[in-house]
């Protein structure tokens, strides 16, 4: 039960594909990152900092994302120590591990049953069901979703956002992409993001959008299954989340295929 011989496209943002490239080459596949995001930097870091500088006032930090925890700890770490009294919540494995390597332990993260990471899961936790009063501050990108915010505050939660970076389009040729595909090279793409995978099929262009018709496509949530079928794609594995849960259906996929 392996990949051996199948290439697999990763769109994730740099830096952020190693663990599931690792996985997926122990599992005999041929990782190939096709990054579909970029993690920019935001122009006005003043009111972050001034943030940053109000951490003792806050009871709660929720970090949406591994991007999240990188960016924001970029900021706070060379300004001021991290409080230790401050609790700490992460969307997932990925933004609490990113925070344990920051030193900060005893993360409240989402442990649902069915394998999903996703607000929904987070707001499901304990922890987060008596948040009356509670000073919580969101370390996000610019945009993204109001659900974590509207339902904190709906349960009595005094809610800040912390936007500390934003996303944006890298620049992206497709025509190496396109060969491999056309070499017989591709056999599936993983997608952990709505954007990223939207992002993604604009960049292939007529031929390459009708090749990932026929590809298989893996993604992490169902929200970006259906911004899959929006795009026309239909060949969609919906997995949990985690590195280790996308290699395992991938390999289930391949071994299940005719």
């Amino acid at each position: 039960m392996t990949l051996a011989g199948r290439g697999v496209v990763i769109t994730r943002p740099a830096g952020q594909s190693d663990n599931l490239a690792r996985l997926v080459r122990e599992a005999g596949g041929e990782p190939m990152a096709y990054p579909a995001i970029v993690i920019e930097d935001i122009d006005d870091t003043k009111p972050l900092d001034a943030q940053i500088d109000r951490l003792d006032d806050f009871d709660l930090a929720i970090f949406v994302s591994p991007s999240a925890v990188e960016r924001a700890m970029a900021r706070i770490l060379p300004r001021r120590t991290f409080p230790q009294a401050l609790r700490c919540a992460a969307i997932g494995a990925g933004g609490a591990g990113a925070l344990e390597r920051h030193g900060v332990m005893q993360v409240v993260k989402p442990t649902p049953n069915d394998g999903r990471a996703d607000s929904e899961a987070l707001l499901a936790t304990p922890f987060l069901s008596d948040v009356q009063n509670k000073r919580v501050l969101i370390f996000r990108g610019e945009g993204g979703r109001e659900l974590l915010s509207d339902m904190l505050r709906a349960r009595g939660a005094l809610v800040e956002h912390a936007v500390c970076y934003r996303r944006g389009k890298p620049a992206f040729d497709p025509a190496p992409l396109l060969a491999d595909w056309r070499a017989g090279r591709v056999h599936a793409v993983i997608a952990t993001s709505s954007e990223g995978l939207r992002n993604f099929h604009a960049y292939l262009g007529e031929i390459g959008a009708a090749r990932m018709r026929n590809t298989s496509l893996l993604v992490s949530h169902p929200r970006i299954a259906k911004a899959a079928y929006a795009l026309g794609l239909t060949r969609v594995i919906e997995s949990a989340s985690g590195d280790s849960a996308l290699t395992a259906a991938l390999v289930r996929h391949f071994c299940d295929a005719p």
